[in-house]
């Protein structure tokens, strides 16, 4: 079906269903919304499907803060004034990419605004993870000096698993370590390695070569527990595994299992199958993790480009020219 367009004179009504932790509501971008349309700011969640459902029955747009909202079939069903929904994230796995297209709704993401911001993140979580810093600040602060042996990256190999945005930007970051770096896609040219500067390699052999894994990819039925127990086993015992993307993408209990067990020699993690990390998880028990609270993104300027690029994308759709269309 095409795309809902605009029609014009009336105003779109705009809506921002659940801005908690306050993401949007405060950036002064709010105002750039406001000069095209009506704005309905939520600052707290929905409290049930009932409650987000009516929040956004006779919106024309949906700015869908920090990603927190999921929108299934069945919500998108029931939504006909629905034209475009604008995501405050690269991440679309919380959107029913297939119906929203099938009903005429655009879902416009984030684009590469914010890749290098995120893959900084990723390259600390890696370094972190490889100097074991989470666990030698835990022994200090416990009263025992424990100079144990830790990893030095230069010359050591950096597996990429999804090359996008984020995943060429830490590819850069890493040969500027003095990595070398293979990569795996499920679309590898000869053209797009040049550019990177990367070897595009099986996922097996990524697996079984790398130093380093570090996933990139986003998240969707072809790469839902692509890292499962038999691609860690695959891996160098001792090996480092970095997610950044989404936390869907390894399988936890297998990961639990490779790092009590040996396997891994560590993880830098900022994202998890189950958001937020509930406490006694055991992710939480092991010292050779390094953590983070899915906030690759959550600097001044990221969250600041977040909001520019959701806004951008309103506009840039009300002015007959979508952008950043990822359905």
């Amino acid at each position: 079906m095409l795309p809902r367009m605009p029609h014009a004179p009336v105003r779109p009504r705009i809506v921002i269903p659940g801005d908690a932790p306050t993401q949007i509501g405060d950036s002064p971008h709010l105002a750039r919304l406001e000069a095209i349309g009506d704005v309905t700011l939520h600052r707290d969640r929905p409290a049930s499907p009932a409650e987000q459902l009516a929040r956004v029955r006779d919106a024309d747009v949906i700015v869908n803060s920090r990603s927190a909202i999921a929108w299934p079939a069945e919500l998108l069903r029931q939504l006909p004034r629905l034209r475009l929904i604008s995501l405050c994230a690269i991440g679309a796995d919380r959107i029913d990419l297939a119906v929203a297209r099938s009903l005429g709704v655009t879902v416009s993401n984030q684009g590469a605004g914010t890749a290098p911001i995120v893959a900084e993140h990723e390259l600390a979580l890696m370094l972190a993870a490889a100097k074991r810093l989470a666990f030698q600040t835990a022994e200090l602060r416990a009263g025992r000096w424990h100079a144990g042996e830790h990893m030095t990256l230069r010359g050591k190999t950096l597996g990429v698993v999804g090359t996008g945005n984020t995943g060429a930007e830490m590819a850069r970051l890493a040969r500027a370590i003095g990595m070398d770096v293979i990569a795996w896609t499920f679309h590898p040219s000869a053209e797009r390695a040049e550019a990177l500067g990367v070897r595009f390699v099986p996922l097996d052999a990524l697996l079984a070569s790398a130093d380093v894994v570090s996933l990139h990819v986003a998240l969707s039925p072809d790469t839902r527990h692509l890292i499962g127990a038999r691609e860690l086993a695959l891996m160098r015992r001792g090996a480092l595994l970095v997610n950044g993307a989404r936390g869907a993408i390894v399988d936890t209990d297998a990961l639990v299992d490779a790092l009590r067990s040996g396997q891994l020699g560590g993880a830098g993690l900022d994202v998890f199958e189950e958001e937020p990390l509930p406490a006694g998880h055991p992710l939480l028990t092991i010292d050779n993790v390094v953590l983070t609270p899915h906030n690759a993104d959550a600097t001044p300027e990221g969250n600041d480009s977040l909001n520019r690029v959701a806004v951008d994308n309103v506009i840039a759709f009300f002015e007959g020219r979508p952008q950043n269309v990822i359905n």
